[in-house]
């Protein structure tokens, strides 16, 4: 089946010469929209263990996390490059020391190319970016500095509307200083939260692509046991969209994606023992399988409306 797609897998081969694995990292670290900082029940979607199900505990050492996973990941997909990837939480909202100290354990793993920090915009500044890169470039000159920033939606109303604590300029602030810096950076998206319309999707494309961002995270929504929209979705308060309105979203998002920006995932994972609700009780490779279709069938692509950019008005006198 043709992707229709610049995919994540075929940007790390273009970056690093061959397959490439990301070695999740996970950290004893909260988020300021936990800990009573910004708030204390957190982002409505969120649940008690944070973004990812499939890690090892945080009471294991950085690098043994590390070691143990790099064993299985690379005997199970034959690889041996490997990119540490502190992804549960917000894993800059620590001591600019405690960070730089996990970061030096990761740098010292053989086959690890890069460093990649998942964090919220507002939890990340130019001295913490500053420091990171200058230490792995006095230390470390062949790995990479990335940072994967949750966004999840454009529309700073729905962000207000779901807790989220940010708006859209704090991730417009913190995607210009990495970029500024030379540093890599991905992007989280929810394409289907509560209030968003077609039109959002849209202009998340167009946002992403106008700032130039490398690789971007698609999720649909799931409802998580003990989140707020657990009990939302219990009540009857809260609806989600149709499986066929979701794959509807995603294609128009890589319609007007810009096709250097690479695409890391069109459907996301939850744990279906702790969720109520994932992906319309379907595999998320059929969802895949099922947008790919759609996309051949239409006979469309990603960047087939990226034509927005760099003086639109102007193309009347070419």
């Amino acid at each position: 089946m043709q992707e229709p797609y610049y995919k994540y897998s075929q940007f790390l081969k273009d970056k690093y010469g061959k397959k490439t694995y990301k070695l999740p990292v996970n950290l004893k670290t909260t988020c300021p929209n936990r800990d009573g900082n910004l708030a204390q029940s957190g982002c409505f979607f969120c649940g008690e263990e944070g973004a990812d199900f499939e890690m090892l505990s945080d009471n294991i050492s950085v690098e043994e996390q590390l070691l143990e996973n790099k064993e299985y990941i690379g005997e199970r997909y034959g690889v041996d490059q490997f990119i540490a990837y502190f992804q549960n939480y917000t894993n800059t909202y620590l001591p600019l020391a405690a960070i730089k100290a996990y970061t030096a354990s990761a740098a010292q793993i053989e086959g690890v190319k890069a460093i990649y920090f998942s964090t919220r915009p507002d939890s990340i500044s130019e001295k913490y970016m500053v420091e990171l890169q200058n230490m792995l470039k006095n230390n470390y000159q062949e790995l990479q500095l990335a940072f994967e920033f949750g966004l999840q939606t454009v529309n700073y109303k729905t962000l207000k509307q779901v807790n989220r604590q940010h708006g859209l300029a704090e991730f417009i602030d913190a995607v210009l200083t990495a970029k500024k810096l030379e540093i890599e950076v991905g992007t989280h998206l929810i394409l289907n939260l509560p209030n968003d319309t077609k039109e959002d999707v849209i202009e998340g494309a167009r946002i992403l692509s106008a700032l130039k961002v490398d690789h971007v995270k698609l999720h649909a929504l799931y409802i998580r046991e003990n989140s707020v929209f657990a009990e939302k979705y219990k009540k009857g308060e809260l609806k989600i969209c149709s499986l066929a309105e979701y794959i509807e979203r995603v294609i128009l998002f890589l319609e007007y994606l810009d096709p250097k920006i690479a695409v890391q995932r069109l459907i996301g994972r939850a744990p279906g023992e702790e969720s109520i609700f994932e992906n319309w009780d379907k595999p998320w490779w059929e969802i895949h399988d099922k947008i790919i279709k759609e996309m051949n069938k239409r006979e469309t692509y990603q960047g087939r409306l990226f034509n927005y950019l760099d003086g639109k008005a102007l193309n009347k006198f070419d």
